[in-house]
């Protein structure tokens, strides 16, 4: 898969439609860029725009975005609620998929160069780009905003680390860096500015200064108001989410809004969001209240509406999730993404990949499923009632086994495809030679480690088909049948694989333990269906 960044500027400017679709066109007229979304604010006079694209493609996004915004935002005339420095006020860089925090540094330092000689405007680095750590947190780096700027640039700590030391009126100075995902999320209150802000200052990790610290930490946050919708917002960013996920800041509010009598009315997404961050929050939310919700589309609207992330207008996930909008704007998104007959006719192509891993992957992947379905068709009908525990505890492991086991289709042909990429690598020379010989051992390692993965995910499934043949609808039998037949199969075609993979490797220690465990899988996977297709003929 290619190196994808996201790119997320944020522009002063989030009333005039004009000036937000001239940057919007230049993002998205940039070779190489997708604009995921363009989401404005009247109250902060802000847009926050979204969009991903290889390095070197998002860096010229972002300069063809500045250079559009350059004679159309004059920060000499912006007011706003939130907090900013410039007419580019922010513009990090994100690793996406298959690149590197490194990656985005490189992009920012190339961009803030660029940006500098372009417009010949101040610019600084924070976040993972920072020089210094006093720039590390763009608060800091923000303070006292843009009308601070002019004294600002005199003083040498605040030298801009690319760019003239002079204040442009127009334009301000521009922050530019590297991050992690940051979510920017707003709870909805009925009160006031103040008392959104004294929410805020309690939850935020800097609280309200040294001495009194706040209770999230990676959390910044404020309290404003929000003028077109007639409510107020403690407004955050949630700078790691995996430390503090989305649901602890929404509870959070909640116990400080209660505390102070104020009703809690929905939340907001500003931009895009992770799907982990979402998924993350169903499951607490799963957990917290007993609740059982398997599948994905369910989970992210059980969190749509326990957070009441339409309380201000739609969010439509697959608008709103990076992942569904990066899979959308993808050509090549894998052989899983095909119609079922587009995958047939690909694997009956004359071609090396997709073969008999990425069926087996599939066939596996299908076995799970059909568990998952017998357990399905038994819970929650009334004849199966006393059942409804035990479905409850069986169907989850072949819903995950379905996804991961789905997944290795598309696993299996790019490990194949690594290693036919070293036979074609140059052999002129000694040292090419021995490169070559190096990539084709790693090569076959990788096409036996993803059948190898395959019979082992399968192997955490047989016990919990023994228990599905036995106290599944008896009308789905021949289903668990098929399931428990599929699933050899399978295991059948990863040793099959495995074997014919492990011939031209020259680890002889990583050859027999690999072909001791194979063979392993495939014996107990033979007496597994043996006992679960004996199981099922007795019932009745």
């Amino acid at each position: 898969m290619a190196k994808l960044v996201e790119c997320v500027p944020n522009f002063s400017e989030g009333r005039n439609k004009e000036v937000i679709d001239a940057i919007a066109e230049a993002i998205s007229g940039t070779e190489g860029c997708s604009l995921l979304d363009v989401d404005p604010g009247a109250s902060t006079n802000r847009t926050v725009y979204t969009f991903v694209g290889s390095p070197e493609a998002v860096v010229e996004g972002a300069l063809s975005a500045a250079r559009a915004a350059f004679p159309l935002v004059d920060m000499t005339k912006h007011s706003g609620e939130h907090p900013r420095t410039g007419a580019m006020d922010v513009c990090p860089f994100v690793p996406v998929q298959n690149a590197t925090m490194d990656d985005c540094v490189q992009c920012a330092n190339v961009f803030a160069q660029r940006l500098a000689d372009m417009l010949h405007v101040p610019v600084y680095l924070y976040g993972e780009a920072a020089r210094k750590d006093s720039r590390r947190n763009l608060p800091s780096v923000r303070a006292g905003e843009y009308e601070a700027l002019p004294e600002k640039l005199k003083r040498e700590e605040w030298v801009p680390d690319y760019g003239p030391a002079t204040f442009v009126s127009s334009w301000g100075a521009t922050v530019t860096g590297a991050r992690k995902f940051l979510i920017a999320y707003n709870v909805n209150l009925i009160s006031t500015k103040e008392q959104a802000h004294r929410i805020a200052l309690d939850i935020r990790e800097q609280g309200r200064g040294k001495d009194q610290p706040g209770l999230l930490k990676k959390v910044q946050g404020m309290g404003w108001y929000l003028e077109e919708a007639n409510i107020a917002q403690v407004s955050t960013n949630i700078l790691d989410y995996e430390l503090t996920p989305l649901h602890t800041v929404y509870e959070e509010v909640c116990r400080d809004a209660e505390d102070l009598k104020l009703p809690v009315v929905g939340s907001q997404i500003v931009g895009l969001i992770p799907l982990k961050a979402v998924l993350d929050c169903a499951d607490f939310y799963i957990q917290r209240d007993r609740l059982f919700v398997i599948e994905e589309e369910h989970k992210v609207r059980l969190v749509i509406s326990k957070l009441g992330l339409d309380s201000l207008g739609p969010f439509n996930p697959k608008e709103r999730i990076i992942e569904y909008m990066v899979e959308k704007s993808q050509e090549d998104r894998g052989l899983v993404s095909l119609s079922l007959q587009q995958f047939v006719c690909s694997v009956g192509a004359r071609t090396a990949a997709p073969g008999g891993g990425s069926v087996s992957a599939a066939v596996a992947a299908l076995g799970a499923a059909l568990g998952a379905m017998v357990g399905q068709m038994t819970y929650g009908k009334k004849q199966f009632e006393k059942l409804d525990s035990v479905m409850r505890r069986l169907i989850p492991p072949f819903h995950r086994a379905a996804s991961d086991l789905l997944a290795m289709v598309d696993a299996d042909s790019n490990a194949f495809s690594s290693y036919m990429a070293a036979l074609k690598m140059p052999k002129t020379t000694s040292d090419e030679m021995k490169r070559r010989d190096a990539a084709m051992q790693d090569g076959l390692k990788k096409a036996v480690g993803v059948p190898l993965s395959l019979a082992e995910r399968v192997h955490l499934l047989w016990p919990c088909l023994k228990e599905m043949v036995l106290y599944g609808n008896i009308a789905c039998k021949s289903d668990a049948q098929v399931a428990a037949k599929a699933l050899e199969t399978a295991v059948f075609g990863a040793y099959y694989n495995v074997v014919i993979n492990l011939t031209d490797i020259t680890d002889d220690s990583f050859k027999t333990a690999t072909q001791k465990r194979a063979s392993t899988l495939l014996q107990e996977a033979k007496e597994n269906t043996a006992v679960i297709l004996d199981a099922a003929e007795k019932r009745s």
